[in-house]
This record gives C-alpha cells, structure tokens and sequence, in this order.
C-alpha cells in the first residue's frame, strides 16, 4: 500500500512538471524584463518615455523595461539586430539606411508628428519669409544628415540653384552664428531653440525660426521600433509595450500633468533649469500631437514615403526600400 502511495505521488508530480512545462506562468510570478534604447540622452524630448516608467505604466503591463540614453555610439538598430535591445527610438532616416542594408526593422510608432529640426536666425540680419529667401544667405548644415537632405530638398523645390547659397559645415560650437559668419543655424526647436532663443531674446535680440514643413518638406523624426522577429514571435509583448508608451506620451504632454512630467525629466536631466524645462515641455507638445491632429503615435506614411524619396534623390540610399511595407498598421 505505502508503494502505491508513493508511486502516486510521484506521478502527481511528474503530472504538475509537465504541466508547469507546458504553460508559462511567468508573468503571474515576475515581470517581463525589456529593454528599450532612446535615440539621444535622456531630455525633453524623451519625456513620454520616462513618464510611462515613471507611473507605473509599463509595470501596469507587466513590464520592466530598461531605459538606456543613447547616443552617437549607441545605434538602436544596430542593437535590435545583436538582440542587445527588444525595442528602440530611431528617426526616419536611420530605419531607411537600415533597410537598403537588409535590416529586418519595423517601424511601431512615429512619436513626433512634426519634425522638431528648424533653423534659427537674426530677424534683424536677414529676413527669411520662403526658401526663395535663402538665396546669397550663408547656411548651417551637419552634412551627411538629415539637415542637409532637408535643406537642398528647400533650395530645389524654390528654383534656387546651390551655387546660389553657402552651405556651412556645423559642428557643436553656435560661435559661427552668434558671430554673423553664418546666417541660419540648425537647431532643434524643442531643444536648443528654447535654451538659445532665450538666450538671446534675453540680450536683446530678435530671432525667429524657419520651419520646412511649413513649406512641405517633410522629414520622420523620432519613431519606435523592433525587430521583425520580436514582432512576430511576441505580438502580444509588442502590444503591451506600445499601449503603455504610447499612454505616458498622450499623458506627458497632456498640460494637466505638465508638473508630473517636468518631475520625470528631471529626474534625469539635472543641468537644465526647471524654467528652461517648462518652456521645452510647452514646445515638446504641438510636435507630438497637434489640436484636432491624428492620435499619439500616428504613423504618417506619406511622410515616410518623401523622406525616402528625399534619401534617393540625394544619394544617401542607392535603391528604393519601400518603406511602407516596414510599417505598423493600425
């Protein structure tokens, strides 16, 4: 008899082994480890992201996800395709470089539905009202980048030839510009153009911003994305991960929470001045979503399709990607 009971046992918990095999119980006991790389240090224009781990919105997933700053040695692709990261923030032109190399990157969501990149100048130097108005102007551009394809993209759909317009080479130091050696300068209008435009407002001077999208010109900024694969074997982790992002970017940039958010980025970004942070905040909001705009997260795919169009035309991808196939439909 006491064998039988043992043997019993035994095949109850052979029974309960193979069940616990079978199914995957782990998120009852832990949360699902992530790991997300942003495209650039952690700021203002991370401010979605650190809201959503902030409040608790990813851990109301089940998810514990690692925020890891980026940075010009940090490629969220680049790690996507090591398994380094389960999930990334990449601008258009990076994921469209990717893809003419063969990369399986997929596009989840496009965070910013305009593109914070503008060029500041002195309204009392030069006064710029269209493209045609670049003509004989000395302008800033990182060449190699998306300020570059962006301004000759301008200066094409205006008639103005090259020839016609200096192209200076940007590197970190604005002394080009304060000096007058150049007459516009990039910036990124959330960013920079809040901490400088002050700056300068505060000495006195008129500044104003010229804004390509005003004219047409439009260029991806920030988006997430994942691997192929992680998209396909864990779908119901993807979802997870983006209905918590995308809720802490609709509530970061919600005014009723501006103190939450200012608290979120501060957290991280000490060097700032809390006012400087509030004005970013305030220009951080129309870029993510617009009065009346389509949803946070809204994948603008006529927007993608010029960006890559844009990249062809100036030889920065030498075939065409269809970028549009690499897009999350809703």
């Amino acid at each position: 008899m006491g064998i039988l009971t043992g043997r019993k046992v035994l095949m109850a918990l052979l029974c309960i082994g193979l069940w616990l095999t079978v199914v995957d119980i782990g998120p009852l006991s832990a949360d699902q480890a992530v790991s997300y790389r942003l495209k650039w240090l952690i700021n203002m224009s991370t401010v979605g992201d650190v809201y959503a781990e902030a409040q608790g919105l990813f851990a109301s997933e089940g998810l514990t996800v690692a925020l890891k700053p980026g940075g010009p040695e940090r490629d969220a692709i680049r790690e996507l395709e090591l398994g380094h990261a389960d999930f990334g923030v990449a601008s258009a032109d990076q994921v469209i470089h990717a893809l003419a190399k063969g990369s399986p990157v997929v596009v989840l969501a496009q965070l910013f539905q305009a593109n914070p990149l503008q060029w500041i100048y002195f309204k009392d130097r030069v006064q710029i009202d269209t493209p045609a108005d670049f003509k004989g102007k000395t302008v800033g551009v990182t060449f190699g980048k998306n300020d570059e394809i962006i301004m000759r993209t301008l200066l094409a759909r205006a008639g103005v030839p090259e020839s016609g317009v200096r192209l200076y080479s940007v590197r970190l130091d604005y002394t080009p510009f304060f000096s007058g050696r150049a007459d516009l300068w990039p910036v990124y209008i959330n960013s920079q153009g809040v901490e400088i435009g002050q700056r300068l407002e505060a000495a006195g001077e008129r500044i104003a911003f010229f804004n390509p999208e005003a004219h047409g010109v439009r260029f991806v900024a920030n988006s997430v994305v994942t691997s192929e694969r992680l998209k396909s074997e864990r779908p119901e982790l993807v979802e997870r991960f983006l209905r918590a992002l995308l809720a802490g970017w609709q509530s970061a940039v919600d005014p009723a929470n501006t103190e939450t958010a200012l608290a979120a980025v501060r957290q991280y970004d000490r060097d700032t001045t809390l006012e400087v942070l509030r004005a970013q905040l305030e220009a951080t909001r129309p870029l993510i979503q617009s009065p009346g705009g389509p949803a946070v997260g809204y994948i603008d795919i006529a927007a993608w399709e010029q960006t890559e169009a844009m990249m062809r035309q100036y030889g920065q991808i030498d075939r065409a990607v269809d970028v549009g196939r690499r897009l999350r439909k809703p």
